[in-house]
Formats: structure tokens, C-alpha cells, sequence
């Protein structure tokens, strides 16, 4: 399916970067950017995306870090919400359910969605494969993305649709690449966290702002940072650049399988620690000025 008019605000698109490789199957694709609200969106948009997640995508895909993000997803959340009365909880694109499992033993009420459930069901969580099969009329104090918005066909009707399952006084966090950022900027089409076709589209702080707003939502708070995102997005970025396969120092730290030998292995390895550590400072600058590798709204209705 291609498009040349904008998801959200329907304006023209403008090519951007006309060609960003996929690290996984090496096919080429294209961004265009909305001239009005900066919107990017990768073209063509492939028919059947299923075929561009393969089994590894799903369950593991955070290594090590899993855990201590959840605990710190699960503050930002905690956050929105003073009261201590009973809480439920929507995550969509919920993956292995690591946050779910999380905000379950905090005693939110949960479920989820996720397009390959089945690993998060094995922990015996609630997870549907997609939002219409949730139960008719369902409502929720909390609804959750974690970097799945820029997964899905339709933004806007998602929001939409998500906005009106909202509890009074419910909030909506969403999670996303910054791609206005700085590590955007600086790596262009070679930026780690394009990961074309899998991201659809490609936010910007005014491009999400102006999707929450055009649903009748407003933003109560926002921050410009998740550490582990940040920080691969300036490594990764940076390897990628450098060595002869694309992402292998996640693919090392998240324990995929190796497309290399031992060699060119413990080189990227031993390459990616220094990148990582070197980009700490980096890390620090995006975010003091509003132009990190991710961006954590909260918004709720006006």
C-alpha cells in the first residue's frame, strides 16, 4: 500500500530519505515527511508486515535491560495517578508482557494486545492480538504504547479509537523514537531506530503533539529520553556505519544469533561498549534540550 497524504493531517508528503536499507532483509525503502506536521512515513508500506517480523523479534528483544525497564515504565505511569483506588490497564503491543507482569504485581488490573501473543499468554497474562478483540464497551484508567505506535497501519484512527476507552480522568502514554532528535539528525537515514518497514511512521514532538491534540486529547507531561533506546541509538548508529553487518551489537546484547565469525564478533562487542559509553554525554545533551532518541507523553483529555 503506498499513500502520499499525510495519516494524520492529510497534507502532501515530501520524500525525505529515498533510500533506507532494511537490516534484516536488505530491501530498500523510502520516508517522505508531511510538510505540515513533520509526520514521517515509510513508503511503500508493505501489504503482508507480518513478513518482516521474524520469530526473534518477539520475546527477549530488551537482553538484560528488560526488568529495570518495566520498573521504570511503571513509574511513569504510577506518576499519572495519585489515587489508590483500583486500576486498569491496557498495554498495546505488550510483547513478552514483561510491563504487564510488572504493573499486575503493583495491583494494576491488566491486559493487553500484541500481534504474536503467545509468548506473553504463557505467563498467563490477558493478551488479545488485537484491539477490536477486546471485550465490547471496555475501559480503562491507563492505556499504554511503549514504542508500538509507530508499528501500526493507522495512528490516528488508533488513538481514536483508544482515546474513547478511556475511564474519566484516564491518561494515555505513549512512547516513541524521537526522529526530530539529535541522533536522528546526525545519522539521517542510517539512524538505528528507523528500523524501516517495522516502523511505519516516524514521529516528531510536533508531529505526535498535533496527533494528540486533533483527537481531543492534551499533553500533561512529556520527557525526551529512555536510557537503553538512547543509547543504542547512538552506538548502534555509529556501528552500523562502521561494520559490514547492520546491528549486530544488539543483536549481541540481546542474545540473536550471530551473522558473523568470533572475531568480527568480539570487535563489535568490544567496539559497541566504548560507543556506548562514549555516548553518555551525548545521551545527556539531547535530552536537556528536548531533542533526545525518544519520546514519553502523557496526555489525557482536554
Amino acid at each position: 500500500m503506498t499513500t502520499r497524504a499525510c495519516n494524520v493531517c492529510g497534507a502532501a508528503l515530501k520524500e525525505r530519505f529515498p533510500h533506507v536499507s532494511d537490516p534484516e532483509t536488505h530491501e530498500d525503502f523510502a520516508i517522505y515527511c508531511c510538510g505540515a506536521c513533520g509526520l514521517g512515513h515509510t513508503l511503500p508500506q508493505p501489504d503482508d508486515i507480518g513478513h518482516y517480523y521474524g520469530e526473534a523479534y518477539h520475546g527477549g528483544r530488551h537482553g538484560f535491560t528488560a526488568i529495570y525497564r518495566a520498573r521504570r515504565r511503571l513509574n511513569v505511569v504510577n506518576s499519572a495517578f495519585s489515587n489508590g483506588k483500583e486500576k486498569s490497564m491496557l498495554d498495546v503491543g505488550c510483547g513478552d508482557g514483561t510491563f504487564l507482569l510488572a504493573a499486575q504485581n503493583d495491583g494494576w488490573t491488566i491486559c493487553g494486545t500484541e500481534m504474536n501473543p503467545g509468548i506473553a499468554r504463557s505467563s498467563g497474562l490477558d493478551v488479545r492480538e488485537t484491539i477490536d478483540q477486546l471485550p465490547c464497551g471496555a475501559m480503562f484508567d491507563c492505556i499504554t504504547l511503549w514504542h508500538s505506535l509507530e508499528h501500526l497501519r493507522d495512528p490516528r484512527a488508533t488513538i481514536v479509537q483508544l482515546a474513547g476507552m478511556l475511564e474519566i480522568d484516564g491518561a494515555i502514554v505513549i512512547a516513541v523514537p524521537d526522529a526530530g532528535g539529535l541522533q536522528a539528525r546526525v545519522f539521517g537515514p542510517n539512524w538505528f531506530h528507523l528500523d524501516v518497514p517495522r516502523h511505519l511512521y516516524h514521529f516528531t514532538a510536533g508531529s505526535l503533539g498535533n496527533l494528540i491534540q486533533s483527537v481531543g486529547l492534551a499533553v500533561e507531561r512529556q520527557s525526551y529520553m529512555e536510557l537503553e533506546y538512547d543509547l543504542l541509538g547512538w552506538s548502534q548508529s555509529a556501528l552500523n556505519l562502521l561494520m559490514p553487518i547492520p546491528n549486530g551489537f544488539f543483536r549481541a546484547i540481546t542474545g540473536r544469533a550471530r551473522q558473523v565469525g568470533k572475531v568480527t564478533h568480539g570487535l563489535t562487542l568490544g567496539l559497541g561498549a566504548v560507543l556506548t559509553a562514549v555516548a553518555l554525554p551525548a545521551v545527556a545533551a539531547g535530552t536537556l534540550v528536548h531533542r533526545g532518541g525518544t519520546l514519553v507523553i502523557v496526555a489525557r483529555r482536554k
